[in-house]
This record gives C-alpha cells, sequence and structure tokens, in this order.
C-alpha cells in the first residue's frame, strides 16, 4: 500500500495549488460578480454539501473508495475549467455546484484510503504529511502568483486547471483499499444500522464534538476575525497580509503531530493543544499588542495544525463498522451541525464586540478540552 500513500501525497500537493487563491473574490468580481451573489453562490454550496454528504457516504460504500475519488477528482478538474472560463453568475454557480458534490463525495474517503493503507495501524503519520503537503502546494501556488503571475487572474485559474487535471491521472493509479466483499448493497436497513452504530458509539460523539468546537474556533479566528484584531492593534494592511502568510505556514506543524503525539501519548497531547487554543484565546481578547495578538493568532494555527492529524486518526480508530464512509459522514453532519450554530454566535458577538467574541472562542476551546479529555481513554 505505500503506492497509495505515495498518490496520495502527490495528489494533496497538486490540489493545494490553487494559484488564484489570495485573489478569488477580486477574480470573481471582475468576472461581473458582486459581494452578494458571491455569498448566495457560498450559501447554496453549503446547504448542497450537507444534503449530500451521506449518500455520498453510502455510495462510496458500496463502489468503494478508489472509484469514488476517481470521480470526485474528475469532478473537481471539471470545476476548475469551469470557473476559469466562467464570465458571469449561471457559470460560478454551477461550479461551485460541482463543489459541493467533490467536498461531500471526497469527505471521509480520503482519510479512509490513507487509514487502510497504512499498514501498522499508525496512520497518523500520513495524516499529518497528507495535511502539510497540501499546505506546501497552496504556499508554492501563491509564490508562483507573486512571482510570476500578478494581474493575470486567467493564467492563475489555468495554471490550476493544470494542477488539477495532474491530480486526476494520479488517482488511476491508486488502489482499492476496501475489500470487495465489503462493498454490499447498501440499503435502508443497513444505513440506519450504521447510523445506531454511530450514535451508540458515546466515545466517538464526545470526540467528533470536541474536534468540530476547536476547529469552528481555528476557522473563524485564523481567517476572519485576525484581521480584525491586528486592525484593532494597530497594524497596517501591509503587515497583515504578510502575517497571514505565517499562518498558512503554520499548517506545516502537522507533519510533527505523530512523534509529539508517541512522546507525550494522545490524551495529554491532545488536551494539551486544546488549552493552548483556550489560552491564546484569553490573550487575543484582553490584548490590543500587535506583536501579542499575531503570537496568539499563530498559536491558534500551529496548535490545531498539530491536533488534527491526532483528530483523524482517533476518529478514524473509533469507527468499528466496515462501511467506514458512510459513518465518516455522519461524523461530518454532526460536525457541520455545530459549526453552523458556533459561526452564527460568533458572528453577532463579533459585531457587538471582538474581546467578547474571543472569550467565546476561550469558552467553545474549553468545552472542548473537557469532552476530549472524556472520550479519550488515558
Amino acid at each position: 500500500m505505500k503506492r497509495n500513500l505515495c498518490l496520495m501525497y502527490a495528489i494533496s500537493f497538486l490540489q493545494g495549488m490553487v494559484f488564484y487563491y489570495s485573489i478569488a473574490t477580486l477574480y470573481r468580481q471582475a468576472a461581473g460578480l458582486n459581494m452578494f451573489q458571491i455569498a448566495g453562490i457560498e450559501g447554496v454550496s453549503l446547504a448542497l454539501s450537507l444534503l449530500l454528504e451521506l449518500p455520498w457516504g453510502v455510495l462510496a460504500d458500496r463502489i468503494g473508495y478508489r472509484r469514488t475519488l476517481l470521480v470526485c477528482s474528475g469532478l473537481w478538474f471539471v470545476s476548475k475549467i469551469v470557473f476559469w472560463q466562467a464570465t458571469g453568475f449561471p457559470a460560478f454557480l454551477l461550479e461551485r455546484i460541482l463543489l459541493a458534490v467533490v467536498i461531500s463525495g471526497i469527505s471521509g474517503v480520503d482519510s479512509s484510503i490513507l487509514f487502510l493503507s497504512y499498514e501498522d495501524g499508525q496512520s497518523q503519520k500520513a495524516f499529518g504529511l497528507y495535511q502539510s503537503l497540501g499546505t506546501a502546494g497552496l504556499l508554492a501556488a501563491a509564490a508562483v502568483y507573486t512571482l510570476f503571475i500578478g494581474e493575470n487572474y486567467r493564467l492563475a485559474a489555468l495554471l490550476t486547471v493544470f494542477s488539477y487535471g495532474a491530480a486526476f491521472l494520479l488517482c488511476f493509479g491508486l488502489t482499492e483499499v476496501r475489500p470487495t466483499e465489503q462493498a454490499e448493497r447498501p440499503t435502508l436497513k443497513r444505513t440506519l444500522a450504521v447510523l445506531k452504530e454511530t450514535l451508540t458509539n458515546r466515545r466517538l460523539l464526545l470526540l467528533v464534538c470536541a474536534l468540530a468546537l476547536v476547529g469552528e474556533v481555528h476557522q473563524t479566528i485564523t481567517v476572519f476575525l485576525n484581521q480584525l484584531q491586528y486592525t484593532r492593534a494597530g497594524m497596517p494592511v501591509r503587515w497583515i497580509a504578510a502575517v497571514s502568510i505565517l499562518t498558512t505556514v503554520a499548517g506545516l506543524a502537522g507533519t510533527a503531530s505523530s512523534k509529539l503525539t508517541q512522546k507525550w501519548r494522545p490524551r495529554r497531547f491532545g488536551g494539551w493543544m486544546f488549552a493552548f487554543c483556550a489560552l491564546s484565546c484569553l490573550l487575543l481578547a484582553w490584548t490590543k499588542n500587535a506583536v501579542l495578538s499575531v503570537i496568539g493568532v499563530q498559536a491558534i494555527a500551529l496548535c490545531f495544525a498539530l491536533l488534527s492529524p491526532l483528530g483523524t486518526e482517533l476518529e478514524n480508530r473509533a469507527v468499528t463498522t466496515t462501511d467506514r464512509a458512510t459513518a465518516l459522514s455522519m461524523n461530518t453532519l454532526l460536525a457541520d451541525g455545530i459549526a453552523m450554530l458556533s459561526n452564527l454566535a460568533f458572528g453577532s458577538l463579533a459585531d457587538a464586540s471582538l474581546s467578547a467574541a474571543m472569550l467565546f472562542g476561550a469558552g467553545l476551546c474549553a468545552v472542548g478540552l473537557l469532552l476530549f479529555l472524556r472520550a479519550v481513554k488515558p
């Protein structure tokens, strides 16, 4: 299964190479969209992703993980072609619909391939490297864009088409990891049995909730609230742009997750990551200093990068059914539901007080810590 791992790493790097990432909004505006249309398209995409999550999981368990990844990578490649040629609302909506199909289809399948391809059962190393190579691809694309592309937005989209086309071709080299005899015909009874098994797996539910809470804190603060925090601290825009690169680089730390977990054990190491995230949120709620603000945001990015591979490993270990993709899709639905609710709370609090939003983040991390400690055995 070593070939599977090498191919998945290469696919992650290539699919991380989104050359238009830093100007995605400007690209859409230049092609004729306004912010209301952009937000509307994103809403449709998110809703469709949630609706397709469970059906895709059931189908993946039926047709196999390799075939599912192949179909989704092909659709992803097509979506990039659509994006490259898009000039108005209908085309960009089509691109986002295709993306929703892809994201819901790949969810749980890529991690299942990695988990089942790692023969010694210690797949956390694979998850960390897979995550980090995606970040490395994004950084490489950002460097190419900065040095050679400039304001040629369409060229950035075309290069992304090439990158995703190459990733699609690599998928043909993957070997199926789900035994054929397990691919029984999906039925309502079988799906309900997986649902019952998932909902009665108390440790798994606690783990999913814990990871969803800290994931939403990471996403909200490192992508949205960080800019408000930096502005409050008096940082000029050019510094904010430079610091955002550091946040992306922090994602490369995932490669160290496995070694650190082995040194300190999963429960202790994961608990520290939750605790450090909570303390970082408290720091951001208190400070208006630029340097301390940067330290707080980077600490959250670093801790999540280290925690994410461990969380994926523990979640995959906790799944006992052979219908792994179906179970993981159910976990994703639960996590997305938690994320949507906490995101609304974050937005309301941030409008009233940025410090209050940061304190809310600290509270979510504290709750996540308690759930994580209950979910993971000493």
